[in-house]
């Protein structure tokens, strides 16, 4: 196993995680950004099976959020504002009247610190950053970790943790983008997903949570035996209607199963096992993204690519019923996830 890094742009540099199975996973230093993972197929072609830019100048907007770290707050954020310590705070809308993906200032963007990790059985890379008061309006100082292991059973473990000075609102996930087919040679109507999942948040014509928590029973949105992508993707259901004939939801897991994801692309014989101890996921299916992003592996457009953001729901903000994403004062956020690669 070993890493090995490149001066890619500028002053960033990507880390490329290589294990003895023909696995790479490489990360750049900025937005903690996940360029590519390769992996072999049934027929042991290795290809790379996220999205990526084209040009590594296109990460620097990055509007898509491709392949990203995200925080402070994963999501969106009703009306750009929540209320903490009965204070209310406002914060700076990125989307409309709401917050997005951590809003102007998000971790996305920033040029995080790195150290090496080189064990006999993982490497990995571990991201540092200091969220200072008021960025993007949030409270708190935040000390945020991310650490990314690669070892030989194939799995890529992203582990998560922030301690703030203060109260205040913490979900953070990875956006990837993922196509089991192998360097975007299909769309992704053909994956066939599993979910441990009964419930899903039911969005308005804004994306945002309404507060009612769905049954996914006699919808398109029960993945619990397995369905294929595309039959939803074809779907007339106003919630797959609102998104852009897709998916762009906030799933709660039951975490009944060991695996909350499981994703089979047959062509390739690709599978991905995904794990995690956050309550549930964002299953965004690239809805909304066209050719004016370029891709590397060819044209972008939509249903190219899948994003699984595991994350506690902003919604919890604005509505009881869901977990909530507060962290408290000098308490730890601690959360871990879990992308296994296999073949069947």
């Amino acid at each position: 196993m070993q890493i090995h890094v490149d001066n890619v742009h500028k002053n960033w540099k990507q880390f490329t995680l290589i294990n003895d199975h023909e696995m790479e996973v490489s990360i750049l230093n900025y937005g903690g950004i996940i360029t590519r993972i390769i992996t072999p197929d049934k027929h042991g072609e290795r290809e790379n099976v996220v999205a990526r830019y084209n040009n590594f100048d296109d990460y620097i907007q990055n509007p898509t959020y491709l392949g990203a770290v995200i925080g402070r707050v994963a999501g969106r954020i009703q009306n750009a504002s929540f209320t903490i310590e009965e204070k209310d705070i406002h914060l700076q809308a990125n989307e409309g009247n709401h917050v997005l993906h951590g809003g102007p200032s998000g971790f996305h963007q920033v040029l995080w610190d790195v150290t090496t990790i080189e064990e006999p059985d993982y490497v990995g890379i571990e991201l540092t950053y200091t969220s200072k008061e008021k960025e993007s309006d949030f409270p708190g100082n935040v000390n945020v970790t991310i650490t990314y292991y690669l070892d030989n059973q194939n799995k890529l473990t992203i582990e998560y943790k922030a301690l703030s000075d203060k109260q205040t609102p913490i979900t953070l996930t990875n956006h990837s983008y993922f196509n089991l087919s192998g360097d975007l040679k299909q769309t992704i109507h053909e994956h066939e997903i599993t979910l441990d999942s009964d419930h899903f948040l039911e969005l308005d014509e804004e994306l945002i949570p309404t507060g009612k928590i769905m049954d996914v029973d006699m919808t398109p949105f029960d993945f619990r035996s397995g369905r294929r992508l595309g039959i939803g993707l074809n779907q007339d259901f106003y919630q797959n209607k609102i998104v852009g004939a897709g998916y762009d939801h906030y799933f709660l897991f039951n975490h009944e199963k060991k695996h909350v994801v499981n994703i089979v692309e047959p062509r390739s014989g690709r599978q991905l096992f995904i794990s995690t101890n956050q309550p549930g996921m964002v299953m965004y299916t690239s809805n909304s993204v066209d050719s004016s992003h370029q891709f590397y592996e060819g044209e972008a457009k939509k249903y190219i690519a899948v994003c699984f953001e595991t994350q506690g729901s902003p919604a919890s903000l604005h509505h009881d019923n869901l977990d909530t994403i507060i962290l408290e004062a000098n308490q730890l956020y601690q959360k871990t996830t879990t992308f296994q690669f296999g073949i069947i």
